[in-house]
């Protein structure tokens, strides 16, 4: 493919206004909050505050697993963050995540009220607080971490990469869609090739790392994310079909998808006390 470009980057980049298509105006290039707001604090000693993306999935679908196995300890407050309108960059939700994104979780259980942010670090918070979901043995543990940063390190070019060229940008540019649809099909495949012989993605045991994958890949194959089903031949990679499926058929999963989701015919939007009963 031969491509030619006018724009030439200037010797200092400045930013002079939002650019991004749908979600211009989540981005920019300073922290801090933009204004004051406290965040609203529940009765349970977690409190999440969150959205119904793929990365808030993540720790609702773990909350709700972790009740199903009778841990009664880890109820939670779901709260909404809109990112749409800027609720993350509000003073009292940047004192939990400096770094404004969901999910947040704030654990008020402990001597010294504990915060969490990145998804990843949550699910693993979680897992080690409630002795669940994540492998005790050294090399079981260490196969379950490797495939957990490795979704947290992969994800952002499925979302951040093909998900905004192919789906969010003002307008299609041939270079980076392929760029980020062939490693997004790489990934895919990467996954496939794993779960050939494996029921879940470390074995037989489902844990945090099917968690955090199935949020943003099981979303992809099973639930056209992106409008991106055939474009990418998702029903190729049948063994992440397969685990995908199982993993969204679970009670628990399907109640953590409805959490603090904003539209469609599932909508539940949690603001004050969340019990697992409410979902059944």
């Amino acid at each position: 493919m031969s491509e030619t470009s006018s724009y030439t980057p200037p010797k200092v980049w400045k930013w002079e206004s939002e650019n991004g298509g749908k979600w211009a105006s989540t981005n920019r290039p300073i922290a801090g909050a933009t204004h004051e707001k406290e965040l609203p604090r529940g009765e349970h000693p977690h409190q999440l505050y969150s959205l119904a993306t793929p990365n808030g999935v993540k720790v609702t679908v773990m909350f709700e697993e972790l009740l199903a196995l009778g841990h009664e300890d880890a109820e939670y407050d779901a709260w909404l963050i809109r990112i749409g309108d800027g609720d993350q960059f509000g003073s009292g939700f940047v004192e939990v995540n400096p770094n404004s994104k969901i999910p947040a979780l704030m654990d008020y259980s402990t001597a010294t009220p504990t915060r969490v942010f990145e998804s990843g670090a949550i699910l693993f918070y979680l897992a080690e607080k409630f002795d669940a979901f994540i492998p005790r043995e050294q090399s079981a543990r260490a196969e379950c971490m490797s495939w957990l940063f490795w979704q947290m390190g992969s994800a952002p070019y499925l979302g951040g990469g093909f998900g905004h060229f192919y789906h969010y940008a003002p307008y299609p540019m041939e270079y980076p869609i392929d760029r980020f649809a062939m490693e997004v099909k790489r990934q895919l495949d990467v996954l496939d090739r794993n779960l050939a012989d494996r029921h879940y993605l470390c074995g037989d045991d489902y844990n945090i790392a099917d968690i955090a994958t199935c949020a943003w890949y099981g979303n992809t194959v099973l639930n056209n994310q992106y409008e991106a089903a055939e474009f990418l031949d998702v029903a190729s990679y049948k063994n992440v079909v397969r685990w995908a499926e199982e993993i969204q058929a679970r009670p628990a999963v399907q109640r953590g998808r409805r959490v603090n989701k904003t539209s469609g015919p599932e909508e539940l939007q949690v603001h004050e006390r969340h019990a697992a009963s409410d979902l059944d």
